[in-house]
């Protein structure tokens, strides 16, 4: 049966196709149609409610114009079981959204992956001498069976003659690793370790004097994960957008398990930026809260260090020097900031601390590295997910308008493109020196705004510092000259700010409201979220945010642009698409994608 007023098909393959538009009839029937004779299109009328439906549980790969492509996999399944979706519910989505019938073998491939969500579980046993101890259990001793007969699964665990299967308890990380590669999404069930306490207590005022509460969300987040102290939480991801809060989640979690508490961010402007928020948020006093970076290398009941700093080692030969930091306090809870950023050699350390409640904060769990599943059984599934409109309509974050601004390549870059790898193609179209009119175009356009201009390409920044005469922060500038530009900037000493990449994550500057991006890492959906995340902290006047991406026409770096968008797009966010030679005359109004 057709249901010709629905926008998706669904696909044997497990990919889904949802249209954004529909062809505008007449009373007859009819195509209506435009002075050139073109079909007349709308949105479709029940494209934003499929498309905020889909995202509980598909990933988003493809959104070009008229045509969103998302697919279904095991890991973005177990996400939404981990939700409480169940399997009738997924299914009665794609039936209540799809064009055609669903076919059989998508709904058989999804009651079999939630089938197996928590079908083998990981519980806690205590021996005569009440000392603990991990049984790999499961209902189904079919299942039991077959993960047993995986050699990676058996080198975690020992099975006694009279059946039962014991887990060593340092092997916990690495069985759920080698099962999920097999099919398994491990529940463990396990416990924690509950760490040394320490009283950690919400001020209702902040050290600097204005009132502080946890919004709806922040309490509903951190009461889910924390599941009231019992082995159903203590371990997952909350996903809200950059600017939502992410922070105060941490804090509230932190008083809810009272104990001592590691944190692992992104760098030192970040550790600084945490510890300035915990001191302002909660009652801990100074000596309390260390940090344990390149600097200052101390160790406190809260102590706050980067991922940068466990994973430095001498050579590739020596071992992580500072991988000890994660027994040198009995951890409570580790919270892992911009967990999608987690880097490889961490998941080692992380594999060995099952026995700590596990924090992750991310504004998207989408990695480049296609790691989700390492995430999922090492840190634990999303437990906490509010899409940015949904914020952005209850005045969370601040409303954003995205614009694509598409600009001819520099004539005399043609024979260099041409001549180019697919790889370099992508620099010299990145690196286009037309774009430079842009950006002081658009500068102009928000004069009297606070301007981030972010980009992947060292030359290409400092260029464009010396052209603008504008402060630039890089990999290599000082932690103490990056805090000096960062407090420039927020009093308005200075109103446009050039950074790199440095720039993507964990920086707190609330008053930016125009970002302008003029490179980036080839089609990283991540580092997009990331950059618009940094002008969506609400503004003081209620204004929007506006959020630029200038791409050359016609080059890959547009193609990898649309790869970019793909997640704001799945948040709900459309790219107005602009030529800039049309951009001075129409002021910045292109068509929509």
């Amino acid at each position: 049966m057709i249901r010709p007023d629905n926008p998706l098909i669904v696909q044997s393959d497990r990919s889904l196709m949802l249209h954004t538009v529909r062809t505008v009839v007449d009373s007859k029937g009819r195509p209506v149609r435009d002075a050139q004779g073109q079909p007349v299109t709308e949105e479709h009328p029940r494209f934003a409610a499929a498309r905020d439906a889909l995202s509980a549980f598909a990933e988003l790969e493809k959104s070009p114009d008229y045509l969103h492509t998302y697919r279904i996999t095991p890991v973005s399944i177990w996400n939404a079981a981990a939700l409480g979706m169940s399997a009738d519910k997924i299914a009665e989505t794609l039936e209540e959204f799809a064009l055609m019938p669903v076919p059989a073998r998508v709904i058989a491939d999804i009651r079999e992956w939630i089938s197996r969500y928590g079908l083998l579980r990981i519980e806690r046993r205590e021996d005569a001498e009440h000392l603990a101890r991990f049984e790999l259990v499961s209902h189904s001793a079919e299942a039991l069976t077959d993960a047993l007969g995986h050699e990676s699964v058996r080198q975690c665990c020992r099975r006694e003659s009279d059946g039962r299967v014991w887990v060593d308890p340092l092997a916990r990380g690495s069985i759920k690793q080698a099962l999920i590669k097999i099919g398994y999404p491990v529940e463990d069930r396990g416990g924690y370790v509950e760490g040394d306490r320490l009283e950690i207590a919400l001020r209702a005022k902040t050290v600097h004097g204005r009132a502080f509460g946890l919004r709806p969300y922040q309490r509903s987040a951190g009461d889910t994960f924390h599941a009231g102290g019992s082995v159903a939480g203590g371990n997952g991801v909350i996903v809200l957008p950059c600017g939502a809060g992410k922070t105060v989640v941490a804090l509230y979690v932190m008083s809810l398990v009272g104990a001592k508490t590691l944190i692992l961010t992104t760098n030192t402007v970040a550790v600084r930026q945490w510890r300035e928020e915990i001191l302002d948020k909660t009652g801990l006093a100074p000596e309390q809260v260390a940090e344990y970076t390149g600097d200052h290398k101390a160790v406190a009941p809260v102590t706050i260090t980067t991922y940068q700093m466990l994973t430095w080692r001498r050579s590739k030969q020596e071992h992580f020097e500072h991988f000890e930091l994660f027994s040198k306090e009995n951890w409570g809870l580790v919270v892992y900031d911009e967990v999608h950023l987690l880097p490889a050699p961490v998941f080692r350390a992380t594999a060995d601390l099952q026995a700590r409640r596990r924090l992750g904060l991310t504004a998207t769990l989408v990695r480049e590295d296609g790691k989700e599943d390492e995430v999922f059984c090492l840190i634990g599934p999303k437990r906490y997910d509010v899409p940015w409109k949904v914020l952005e309509g209850q005045g969370f974050i601040a409303t954003a308008s995205c614009t694509e601004v598409r600009v001819p390549l520099d004539p005399a870059l043609k024979p260099a493109y041409m001549a180019a790898s697919a790889r370099n193609k992508f620099r010299v179209a990145s690196e286009n020196p037309a774009k430079t009119a842009v950006v002081e175009a658009l500068i102009a356009k928000h004069a009297g705004g606070r301007i981030l201009i972010i980009g992947q390409y060292i030359d290409q920044l400092n260029a464009l510092a010396q052209q603008l005469r504008a402060p630039l922060i890089m990999g290599k500038t000082p932690s103490a000259e990056r805090e000096r530009l960062y407090a420039a900037f927020k009093s308005g000493e200075i109103s446009v700010l050039i950074v790199s990449k440095v720039g993507n994550f964990a920086v707190d500057l609330p008053e930016a409201n125009v970002a302008i991006q003029i490179s980036g890492t080839f089609g990283s959906r991540q580092e997009e979220a990331q950059r618009l995340g940094r002008i969506l902290r609400p503004k003081s006047d209620g204004s929007a945010a506006a959020f630029y991406s200038v791409v050359t026409l016609g080059s890959r770096d547009q193609e990898f642009s649309e790869k970019r968008q793909l997640f704001l797009t799945e948040q709900g966010y459309s790219y107005e698409i602009v030529e800039f030679a049309h951009m001075t005359e129409r002021g910045a109004n292109g068509a929509s994608k």
